[in-house]
């Protein structure tokens, strides 16, 4: 079928999303939206692993939420939430993107090439096989990883400022692991996190999300998977136990 093209210039979203669920549902693969301009949920819900949506525009909040198989490729930057509770496919924003990316996801991938805002990753969680992956190539403000459930986040600092350097890092995380290029200072982690420095075996391990995150941005990964990191993983699994009335 052949590629199916959306001017989205002075679209509401309504209308937009029932544009792009129509085509999918028609067996349309291959979709691309321009003048894309803050149109909110884009991509929500869809299925289908061959689907491959394009945007050329700044997509408004919770592209891609409960999306299950879908690659969205976004040219520009995004707003909040992308990836909110996302279950699998992936998220390449060719940009930065706003608070909360990745909010409760629970499966896929999303790859933010520069930076993202607050409470990035915020109660990630895992089941089974299902893990998902945060990556982010510059930096991300406060509270990144809050109540982290699961999951693997990436932050490699790579655009001339730390990665990190707002305090809440990890507050309450009690799944899930994070880990940032260089040094963490120890003041900003927040309640229920601890780090230390990663092992060989552990960057080894986060190699293959590191070099399929390069690939998407036609980036070299060997200084990346070359570099040191920080490891941040929860202290305890009930970090707030304290804070509760037990009889």
């Amino acid at each position: 079928m052949k590629p199916y093209r959306i001017d989205a210039r002075d679209i509401h979203y309504t209308p937009l999303n029932q544009m792009i669920r129509r085509a999918v549902n028609e067996g349309v693969t291959d979709i691309t939206i321009d003048n894309v301009l803050g149109q909110r949920f884009i991509a929500d819900g869809l299925r289908g692993e061959k689907v491959t949506i394009t945007i050329n525009g700044v997509p408004g909040g919770d592209l891609g939420m409960f999306m299950s198989g879908p690659t969205v490729i976004v040219n520009g930057n995004a707003d909040h939430a992308p990836g909110n509770t996302m279950d699998a496919g992936m998220i390449v924003i060719h940009g930065s993107a706003g608070d909360a990316v990745a909010h409760s996801m629970r499966g896929g991938r999303v790859y933010v090439r520069d930076n993202i805002g607050y409470r990035g990753g915020i109660h990630m969680k895992q089941y089974l096989e299902k893990r998902p992956i945060l990556v982010v190539g510059g930096s991300a403000r406060a509270f990144l990883g809050e109540y982290m459930a699961g999951g693997l986040l990436i932050v490699l600092g790579m655009h001339g400022s730390p990665p990190l350097s707002e305090r809440g890092i990890g507050s309450g995380i009690h799944g899930g692991e994070i880990f940032v290029r260089g040094k963490v200072d120890n003041n900003l982690l927040g309640v229920g996190a601890k780090q230390k420095p990663a092992t060989d075996d552990e960057k080894h391990r986060i190699g293959p999300a590191i070099r399929d995150f390069a690939e998407q941005f036609s980036l070299d990964p060997t200084p990346l998977l070359a570099s040191d990191y920080t490891r941040i993983v929860p202290a305890s699994a009930r970090p707030f136990a304290n804070k509760y009335t037990w009889e």
